[in-house]
């Protein structure tokens, strides 16, 4: 837990070190994701997620956006409309870990973040990689619709969709754009919106675990998506 106090906002998170952590130090920093929940979906249901960033030496801290005081993600409407003040709310507090959490882990690098959200966690993460913060390095969505992701040099984009629901137009680069900007969206076959969480099915979560592994060891989208067969 992480007090915000000109926000009156206590933010539950969830640290896990590197599988390798002893090798992080003030001179050789690793690297940092934070790690955005869905709706209505626990904090912690991304170990498997998580779990592969570990490995990869990240450090990753899950952070609770729902808090009992927040008002409920608005249903009807402009859906667009009517979110902005959660995602905005949301991109608030993970800028506000940005600023924070270097003094307690002084051996991790802050200043080159990876963003990690599933559905409104994605959106949430896609808001604040817009906000053109120079310290956001990478941002991957897992089934994000709604908010546009960043188109820019230097923040490399990777988005894992489900089949299950559409997206709304242009939230996704067009294939151009991901030629320009080193992007990537690929789609798993058959997969639901949920899949995408720990409650998902293990072909799923596999195959998003190895699509994330494949974009942060710079393979290709090309041979992400000939491996994964989209």
């Amino acid at each position: 837990m992480i007090n915000d106090a000109e926000r009156n906002r206590d933010i539950p998170i969830s640290v896990t070190l590197p599988t390798e952590a002893q090798a992080c130090t003030l001179a050789r920093k690793c690297k940092v994701a934070f790690i955005s929940a869905g709706n209505r979906v626990p904090y912690e249901q991304y170990r498997f997620t998580s779990e592969r960033l570990n490995l990869l030496g990240y450090l990753t801290i899950a952070v609770d956006h729902e808090l009992p005081q927040d008002p409920p993600l608005s249903r009807t409407g402009d859906l667009y409309q009517t979110r902005i003040e959660n995602w905005q709310r949301g991109a608030a507090t993970l800028a506000f870990l940005q600023q924070q959490l270097p003094a307690r882990f002084a051996e991790y690098d802050f200043n080159q973040l990876l963003l990690v959200g599933h559905s409104n966690g994605g959106d949430i993460s896609a808001w604040l990689a817009n906000e053109g913060k120079d310290y956001i390095a990478g941002i991957i969505t897992l089934d994000h619709r709604r908010v546009s992701l960043p188109k820019s040099d230097a923040v490399r984009v990777l988005s894992i969709r489900a089949t299950e629901y559409p997206t709304v137009q242009a939230v996704l680069p067009t294939d151009a754009e991901q030629r320009q900007y080193n992007g990537c969206v690929v789609e798993i076959a058959d997969s639901k919106h949920m899949d995408l969480t720990d409650y998902g099915t293990t072909r799923v979560k596999q195959a998003a675990a190895e699509m994330v592994e494949g974009f942060l060891s710079q393979v290709s989208c090309v041979e992400i998506r000939r491996i994964h067969k989209t």
